[in-house]
């Protein structure tokens, strides 16, 4: 197969996953800010509906009185909640309001009797995530046909009019379109189901669970799949065991233990606060690294999740509502008393499992350090996706000059960026900007154009960056101990510093350098172009960009072995043929002032494993390495720019096409 076609091939199966995992990301955004609901739900089922007959009671709060409110909440209240939810995502209140109304509709015809008769109707949350999104997409649709064709004055009466007809129309729809397709769907899922459960073949659930969960697609299955099947089951039957499949944390807690005994390295050190956020906090995105820095680990949580359902099985066990986040202490919350043995002895019988085949897998493995930073090339060969150093990938640089905002992103918004958003904003603290900088944690599906950096994980960077271009993204593989977190305290220290006043002789040097000439102002010069690179791999492409940095006399000699130190421990590729190879943050007094070199290598060298024709050697003073990465990333997005760039026969060429670069 040619190289061409493989990269078309990679590119397919990574534009797939990316859309299931922006498909997931919808559904989990209808679903995690309705958790409080279906909790309370679960605690009002708990509570109280154990006994038809409150032992004499006749007061407000006897049994039949509180009980009387279970069944409208899970049949009115939470499906209107998700389309209210789902409908706002796609087109503000306008559309959450449409889209609750309209799910009416599909809710009577499969609750009322006059449909049902007297058939138990099943909660209708897959029908809420369909008419929710949907009818607000209509209503969208029509505001912006009748955009600029509402006489001044009359906005209010044909909003709210086009509202109630819109609404009205697809609520009729649902009531007899959609829902006899949610009758025919519901019922055939939940027969599968329980022919599943019947048969004791559900623990072959975990082959698919436990994979998908390592590549980000556990909030499209989790709350996509389960939860609406889970609540179904768990109304007629008082507990599903859906709940467990996914939300078990015995197949990532055995792999954690398994490195805390025979991992070596960071990953080894890192391991035990791991398992203690991962099992008590339900952060099941904490142990990915760890999987996918050996994928054989697989096997471990597939086998863990596997036996984990089995037991659950043997012991009747399941949970009255979502555990959302997984955690132990979430699992026995939502437990009935009669399942407390089964869900305690699914999650340790999954742990120990993964632990036995983790340990076998770890202990059979090489020597050698298992470094957290190295599983972005075991990510790249897995997944098919670009590697994602932290930089800027674009923004307006006016904004981006000063960090005061701060917001870590991920699917869910409350899992892995929680946790991220703690870190940083503990060291942020320690260094004594607390009051100065904000530090939130989001959903991608919730991001707005309004923060200073971003901060995500390598496999969600891309779809993070999208609704926030004016901020700077910064990529980690390791929301634990990303050595990204000392870069921004840097950062936020070196632009504070400057705030709080210059030293003379920093004002006087700031003073002769805006004296000096043209070409002294200049970051990128002719004489630091070379458009025949001479280099035939990755250290040498490093020394040639780095000694063109140390001939303008801006940049010490001791500056290359800090690029080289610097690529030791994070690669400097961005993908699209471009390599960034800079120092570390150490190396900041062997810079005097910002310098760029530029090198083109017209056959490409190998990069660690990628092919970079084009290597830029940076040297930022201050923190405008930030800067001249956000440039240069936004000439290297434009592929009219890539291709100047590979057609240029002249060093002046070049500068025109970096014109931006340069003060």
């Amino acid at each position: 197969m040619s190289t061409a076609s493989t990269e078309a091939t990679e590119k397919k199966k990574v534009g797939a996953r990316v859309r299931v995992q922006k498909f997931g990301t919808f559904l989990s955004s209808m679903i995690m800010p309705n958790i409080g609901a279906f909790i309370a739900w679960g605690l009002l089922t708990a509570l109280f509906l154990w006994s038809d007959d409150p032992g004499g009671g006749q007061g407000p709060f006897a049994n039949e009185h509180i009980n009387a409110v279970l069944n409208p909440t899970v049949t009115y209240l939470l499906p209107i909640l998700i389309a209210y939810t789902g409908g706002k995502l796609i087109h503000d209140v306008r559309g959450g309001v449409v889209g609750a109304v309209a799910t009416m509709g599909v809710i009577i015809a499969t609750s009322s009797p006059v449909f049902i008769g007297d058939n138990p109707g099943s909660p209708m949350f897959l029908g809420a995530m369909i008419m929710g999104p949907l009818s607000a997409w209509v209503v969208k649709k029509f505001d912006r046909i009748m955009e600029g064709h509402i006489k001044p004055g009359f906005e209010m009466l044909v909003n709210n009019f086009s509202s109630g007809i819109i609404g009205a129309a697809l609520a009729i729809a649902s009531m007899f379109w959609l829902a006899p397709i949610m009758h025919l769907l519901m019922n055939a899922a939940g027969v599968a189901v329980q022919w599943l459960i019947d048969l004791r073949l559900l623990p072959l659930a975990s082959i698919l669970i436990e994979p998908a969960k390592v590549l980000f697609l556990n909030n499209a299955i989790n709350h996509g799949i389960l939860t609406p099947l889970g609540t179904d089951q768990a109304l007629q039957q008082g507990k599903s065991i859906l709940f467990l499949l996914e939300s078990n944390p015995g197949p990532g807690l055995g792999v954690l233990l398994a490195y805390i005994i025979f991992g070596r390295g960071s990953a080894r050190a890192s391991a035990p606060a791991a398992a203690l956020i991962h099992a008590l906090g339900g952060i099941h995105e904490i142990y990915f690294p760890y999987v996918l820095m050996k994928p054989q680990l697989l096997l471990a949580t597939i086998f863990g999740g596997m036996s984990g359902v089995f037991v659950e099985l043997l012991f009747d066990a399941g949970l009255r509502s979502p555990a959302a986040p997984g955690s132990l202490i979430f699992l026995y919350v939502n437990a009935p008393p009669n399942a407390m043995l089964g869900v305690t002895f699914g999650w340790i019988t999954a742990t120990i499992v993964s632990l036995v085949i983790a340990s076998v897998i770890l202990k059979a493995s090489k020597q050698g350090e298992d470094d957290l930073a190295q599983a972005t090339a075991d990510m790249e060969r897995m997944k098919g996706k670009k590697s994602s150093v932290a930089g800027a990938l674009g923004g307006d640089q006016a904004k981006n000059s000063r960090i005061e905002s701060i917001v870590f992103a991920c699917d869910a918004g409350m899992g892995s960026s929680a946790m991220g958003a703690s870190v940083l904003r503990n060291k942020i603290k320690d260094a004594g900007f607390g009051s100065d900088v904000t530090v939130v944690n989001k959903a991608i599906n919730s991001l707005t154009d309004d923060y200073d950096l971003l901060v995500s994980h390598e496999d969600l960077a891309d779809r993070a960056a999208a609704p926030t271009p004016s901020a700077t993204h910064v990529a980690v593989d390791n929301f634990m101990s990303s050595p990204r977190y000392d870069d921004i305290v840097d950062l936020i220290s070196q632009q504070r510093g400057g705030d709080n006043g210059q030293t003379a002789a920093a004002s006087a040097e700031t003073s002769a350098a805006s004296a000096q000439g043209s070409e002294d102002q200049e970051i990128l010069a002719t004489s630091s172009i070379i458009l025949g690179g001479t280099a035939d791999g990755r250290d040498d492409a490093i020394d040639e960009a780095g000694k063109l940095l140390v001939s303008t006399g801006k940049v010490d000699a001791s500056y290359i072995d800090s690029m080289h130190e610097r690529e030791g421990s994070v690669s400097t590729f961005m993908g699209n043929g471009l390599a960034i190879p800079h120092g570390t943050n150490d190396a900041k007094s062997a810079i005097h002032s910002s310098a760029m070199s530029f090198v083109r290598y017209d056959e490409g060298i190998d990069w660690n494993g990628k092919t970079a024709r084009f290597v830029i050697g940076i040297a930022g003073a201050g923190g405008e390495h930030l800067s001249l990465l956000q440039k240069v990333a936004k000439i290297f997005s434009n592929k009219e720019s890539v291709a100047q760039l590979e057609a240029a026969s002249t060093p002046e060429e070049i500068l025109e096409i970096f014109g931006k670069v340069n003060a």
